[in-house]
């Protein structure tokens, strides 16, 4: 409501702004009041169709014609018009500059457009009333004809505006002062032209069937507006309007032809269209004439027509400007701007700026994949060589996405957004580079956004649950914790594991809300079971994402959900993969340790003798080591793979020298059980020790303990 009173307001200020501005630049007969009211609805319809949806700018052309019709007819009525609504017209709903300011140049052009054609309007009316009065009494009456020759060489010779008067054929009669003046021709050169000569050749054809047109009879007058081809070679803008002048007997009429010159507001429109459709700060085409020019190359599609897209991103261009600052970073990008045009107008490509970094460029009438590929293969080799800008010598790379294909079977936004995908597989495989458009990577990319999309709801649908799976102590079978892994039922796709979506939720930025309902679903599962078995020291585990070890809200989320569920900070355990402690490699986790020192415990996932792995260990307090489900399937032949056997006999021996323990991922079979007890891994899970399951299964394990032991054993009887 408070913005819609701030809307009003603003509109009652520019109309009295524009009131103000037009006082005494012509002569007005309304009165103050009626004036005041006809600026309120030109500033409210202005106002909406700058808000309209789809734009368009044909209200401008109403506006400037009730401007003029209202007495508002001097020049300085309507630059002053142009100049108080240019500096800033109320948008209701405040879009993004750029886009507003196309907006409203559009509009002003109508304007302007719509008033001079009203004040043209007013003229040619009266002096084609004037002169067709004129011809046509000269014509009938014989006894007036000396008043009314007179009256016409008065408005003939007088006019400001070109009349020229040719025979049904189309060859000059006549021509007055103004016309000559406009055409820099003496009269009797013109008598030996047609008025089609004086049009472009690519106009000839129209001018003349309208001339026939007329003669015939079929109109009775022909508007247009047309360049006029001078004799020093200089081109003249001009509204032209043709009328037949009848004569008895038929066959003997006329054609007056009258010519206004309409240069400067050519000019002004054509300015005010180049603003709409350029980038100001590369001059490069803009987005919007981009998806004019995409959408005419559908428009004329001829079967068998094709279409490639290159969508360009340069690499690391944030860097350059948070190094050098958003100045460096403009001139980097005209500079970049020049190379791209320069290496690909020679081939009659258009190239646009999307915005920020962002360009496309267009290859219409593409003979096939090569062709695009080698436009973009050409892209960057423009950018190889370093660029100077303010003695910084800077060198930047691209990332392109290419698209080609037949233009039937498509549309212009299927294509761009085609091409944004694939340049964003560029990006991934490396930067520096072009990759081509793949219709299977494109269906499985879309496959996984439509599940992205509806993990949210889904959530919040109940779509989404936990199994467990039993940690068992490998010494004795004791069940010594569970791992919390989560499951979507999804409703189309079926029962999906955590491997379709969790990298997906980290990938969209989904993690946070997805990974505190985990924590807080495992806390409140394991709290009901602290409750049930009070002597068990069960613990849950729950996979620590990237995102949220690096959260600075992570020990507080931790410690509200373990103050509300009441489970011992003990009996969690989180686990940190590689990539989740990545950041922590230089300086110790602050959260980490804050948890740590509160009892929480502490895994690490996935667990080898790499650098990094050994450089994190030392970097965090850890309490477990999980070792790689990969090594341990090393174990599972007759004759276990060596260097297997020795990576998880070294993995056990080093957690015990630093007082960690050891549990090993991925148990399948008895034979790998039995060799991990042998080297003396202290816990392991698989599919040979328990496979995950609802809490229900793990309250059965629980309940089958006998009286006053601490836990159950859950070890397969063979085994233990």
């Amino acid at each position: 409501m408070a913005a819609g009173r701030l809307a009003v307001a603003r509109r009652i200020t520019l109309a009295r702004a524009w009131l103000d501005a037009l006082r005494g630049t012509s002569h007005v007969v309304m009165s103050s009041a009626d004036l005041r009211a006809l600026l309120h609805l030109l500033t409210d319809r202005l106002a909406e169709a700058l808000a309209a949806e789809p734009f368009s700018p044909a209200p401008g052309y109403e506006i400037g014609r009730l401007l003029a019709d209202a007495g508002f007819t001097e020049p300085e009525s309507l630059a002053r018009t142009v100049g108080l609504l240019g500096a800033g017209t109320p948008d209701p709903t405040d879009r993004p500059e750029p886009e507003a300011r196309a907006r409203l140049a559009e509009l002003l052009g109508e304007l302007a457009a719509g008033h001079t054609a009203a004040l043209r309007d007013r003229i040619l009316t009266a002096q084609e009333a004037l002169i067709r009065a004129a011809l046509i009494a000269r014509n009938r009456a014989e006894s007036l004809l000396h008043a009314t020759e007179t009256r016409f060489r008065t408005v003939f010779a007088g006019s400001a505006v070109g009349i020229g008067i040719s025979d049904l054929t189309g060859s000059i009669l006549d021509a007055n002062q103004a016309l000559l003046d406009m055409l820099r021709h003496p009269l009797e050169e013109l008598r030996q032209h047609s008025i089609a000569d004086f049009v472009h050749p690519d106009d000839a054809a129209e001018v003349s069937a309208a001339y026939a047109a007329l003669v015939r009879g079929e109109r009775d007058h022909f508007q247009t507006d047309k360049p006029l081809y001078r004799g020093d070679g200089t081109v003249l803008w001009t509204h032209v309007t043709m009328s037949l002048i009848p004569e008895e007997p038929a066959g003997t009429g006329c054609v007056v032809t009258m010519f206004e010159d309409v240069t400067d507001r050519h000019l002004l429109e054509t300015r005010l269209r180049y603003l709409a459709t350029h980038d100001p700060l590369t001059q490069l085409p803009n987005r919007a004439l981009l998806h004019e020019n995409l959408n005419q190359v559908f428009a004329d599609a001829r079967p068998g027509d094709r279409l490639g897209i290159c969508f360009v991103d340069l690499d690391g261009f944030k860097v350059v400007n948070d190094c050098f600052g958003h100045a460096v970073g403009d001139r980097l990008l005209v500079e970049v701007a020049g190379r791209l045009d320069k290496s690909v107008s020679t081939m009659g490509h258009l190239v646009a700026r999307m915005g920020g970094d962002e360009f496309v460029i267009l290859v219409a009438d593409s003979t096939g994949p090569d062709q695009v590929i080698e436009v973009a293969e050409r892209v960057l080799d423009a950018l190889l060589l370093p660029m100077w800008i303010d003695d910084h010598e800077l060198t930047v790379s691209a990332s392109i996405g290419i698209v080609e294909r037949r233009v039937a079977g498509t549309d212009p936004a299927d294509m761009l957004r085609a091409a944004d995908a694939t340049l964003y597989r560029a990006k991934s495989d490396g930067k520096g580079r072009w990759a081509l458009f793949d219709p299977l990577r494109n269906a499985y990319e879309m496959a996984r956004y439509t599940l992205s999309a509806m993990m949210p709801s889904a959530l919040a649908g109940g779509e989404f649950f936990v199994d467990y799976q039993p940690v068992v102590r490998l010494t004795d079978g004791v069940l010594a914790g569970v791992d919390a892994r989560p499951r979507w039922r999804h409703p189309r796709q079926g029962l999906l594991g955590p491997d379709r979506f969790v990298s997906l939720a980290e990938e969209t930025g989904q993690t946070a809300t997805f990974s505190r309902w985990l924590l807080l679903t495992a806390c409140e599962q394991a709290a009901r079971w602290q409750q049930s078995y009070p002597g068990m020291s069960l613990f849950v585990s729950v996979g620590l994402s990237a995102s949220q070890s690096e959260d600075p809200r992570l020990v507080e989320d931790v410690l509200r959900i373990l103050d509300s569920t009441g489970l011992d900070p003990r009996r969690l355990q989180l686990e940190l993969n590689r990539s989740a402690a990545r950041a922590n490699v230089e300086e110790p986790s602050a959260a980490v340790r804050a948890l740590s020192a509160r009892g929480v415990r502490f895994a690490m996932a996935d667990f080898s003798l790499s650098h990094a792995n050994l450089a994190l260990m030392r970097s965090l307090p850890v309490h477990t080591l999980k070792i790689a489900e990969a090594f341990v399937q090393g174990l599972c032949p007759l004759e276990p793979d060596p260097s297997d056997l020795q990576i998880v006999t070294a993995i056990v021996s080093l957690a015990h020298g630093l007082g960690l323990t050891a549990t090993a991922d991925g148990v399948e079979t008895a034979t790998q059980a039995a060799r991990l007890v042998d080297i003396g891994c202290d816990a392991g899970q698989g599919s040979f020790l328990g496979r995950p399951g609802p809490p229900e299964q793990v309250g059965r394990l629980l309940a089958m303990a006998a009286p006053g032991d601490s836990q159950p054993s859950v070890l397969p009887p063979a085994l233990a």
